[in-house]
């Protein structure tokens, strides 16, 4: 059973990207590229699947804290990735959502991300959201602030999440770990959970499929009983 939201969206915090470099004997730098192709290789695997919305953690506010040769990799390969494949995005109709604050980036890349961001605007195929200098209790405190304290959690929903992608229904992490790291808190709030130890460069269709084939098989019950989710099924 998916969400009470149209459409299907999942969520991937893309961990083990440097120490899949390290176990290979390569750089940390090394597999963040090798990661790449991974997003690659799930953007393309995912609305075939029926994902409608993929949120992809790139980089999280607590990441500038990480040695400077390799914040200003990821910045370039980040750079990379929206300047070589944003021209294939809008082409197969997906549509790019940059999550996060932009303030902090490098004005190039960041101009980038809007270039591409209005190209694709029209996209229907797939709603890509890439978070970038990204945390969820951030986003969740400035949005709480705007609306100012008489707001309702319907109005908090629509300014946290937006009514375009609904809530996430599947959250993925690879690489080991099981903990959110401060990612899309609010928007998974009833999200079906899946850890695998497997490292983001070598995630493929095949993982995203047997994911959802997993989630497919869960009962969600939104705080009901699952009689009455039963019930409500049959009737």
């Amino acid at each position: 059973m998916q969400s009470k939201s149209s459409g299907f969206h999942v969520a991937i915090i893309m961990d083990g990207n440097g120490r899949w470099g390290v176990r290979h004997g390569l750089t940390r730098t090394d597999g963040h590229h090798a990661g790449a192709d991974a997003v690659r290789r799930t953007v393309e695997a995912a609305p075939e699947m029926g994902v409608t919305a993929l949120s992809l953690f790139a980089f999280s506010a607590a990441n500038w804290r990480r040695p400077g040769a390799e914040v200003e990799a990821l910045m370039a390969l980040l750079r990379s990735y929206i300047r070589g494949d944003g021209a294939r995005l809008v082409r197969e109709g997906v549509r790019l959502v940059m999550l996060g604050r932009r303030d902090r980036l490098p004005p190039d890349l960041a101009a980038e991300i809007a270039r591409v961001e209005a190209a694709s605007a029209a996209g229907t195929r797939l709603t890509l959201r890439i978070a970038l200098d990204y945390s969820s209790r951030e986003a969740i405190t400035r949005a709480a602030a705007s609306l100012g304290p008489g707001a309702s959690l319907e109005d908090l929903d629509r300014r946290i999440a937006g009514p375009d992608v609904g809530p996430v229904d599947l959250l993925i992490r690879t690489g080991g770990e099981q903990r959110l790291s401060d990612f899309l808190l609010w928007e998974s709030a009833y999200a079906e959970l899946r850890f695998t130890d497997r490292m983001w460069p070598d995630f493929s269709g095949d993982d995203l499929a047997a994911a959802i084939a997993d989630f497919r098989g869960r009962v969600r019950t939104f705080g009901a009983a699952p009689e009455q989710i039963e019930l409500a099924v049959t009737v």
